[in-house]
C-alpha cells in the first residue's frame, strides 16, 4: 500500500459509518415524530433563519471554518495527484479505488457529527425541542457543502500553483 492511495483507518472507517447511520435514524426519527405538514414547513424554516442570529450563532462560522480545515490537506492531496474537481472525477478515475464520494464521506464524518452535536445542543438551549431532520439539514449545509466548496478551491488553487510552479522551472514557455 502507498502513501497516495491513503486507505482509511478501521477508525474511520466506523466513524464514517457512524456518522451515515445517525443521520439516517434521525432523518427517520424526524419523519416519524413529526410527519410532513405545512405546520411543520413553516415551523422548518422559520427555525433555520432563526439560527443565523442570537444565541450560538459562532456556529454558523465555525462549522464551514470546520470544513475549510478539514479540506485543506484533501485539496492538497488532490492536486498532487493529479485529481481533478471532487465529483468530476468520482467514477472515471482509475487512481481512486474506491471512488471519491466514499473519500468525501470519510472526510466529512467528524464534521457532520459535530454539525448534529452542536445543532441538538442549539434546538434543546433555544427551543426547548430536539427537531432531527433539522439537525440533519442544518448540519449538511453548514458542514458538508461548505468542505466540498472548499477541497474544490484548494485544489484548483493548488494545482494552478503546481503549474505555474512546473513552468517556471522549465524556463520559457515556448521550450
Amino acid at each position: 500500500m502507498t502513501k497516495a492511495s491513503h486507505e482509511p483507518t478501521p477508525f474511520q472507517l466506523k466513524l464514517t459509518w457512524f456518522a451515515l447511520a445517525l443521520t439516517v435514524v434521525l432523518l427517520i426519527l424526524g419523519i416519524y415524530w413529526y410527519g410532513f405538514s405545512l405546520d411543520v414547513h413553516k415551523r422548518f424554516w422559520n427555525d433555520i433563519f432563526d439560527r443565523f442570529g442570537g444565541p450560538m450563532t459562532f456556529r454558523v462560522f465555525l462549522q464551514p471554518i470546520m470544513g475549510l480545515i478539514a479540506a485543506v490537506p484533501d485539496g492538497i492531496r488532490d492536486a498532487r495527484q493529479g485529481h481533478s474537481a471532487f465529483f468530476w472525477t468520482g467514477h472515471g478515475d482509475p487512481t481512486v479505488k474506491h471512488g471519491r464520494l466514499r473519500e468525501g464521506l470519510m472526510a466529512t464524518a467528524r464534521i457532520m457529527l459535530l454539525g448534529l452535536s452542536i445543532d441538538a445542543i442549539y434546538q434543546y438551549r433555544v427551543l426547548d425541542q430536539f427537531y432531527p431532520v433539522e439537525a440533519v439539514l442544518f448540519a449538511l449545509v453548514l458542514c458538508v457543502i461548505p468542505y466540498f466548496f472548499w477541497r474544490w478551491l484548494v485544489e484548483r488553487i493548488a494545482s494552478w500553483r503546481k503549474a505555474h510552479a512546473h513552468h517556471g522551472a522549465m524556463g520559457s514557455p515556448d521550450e
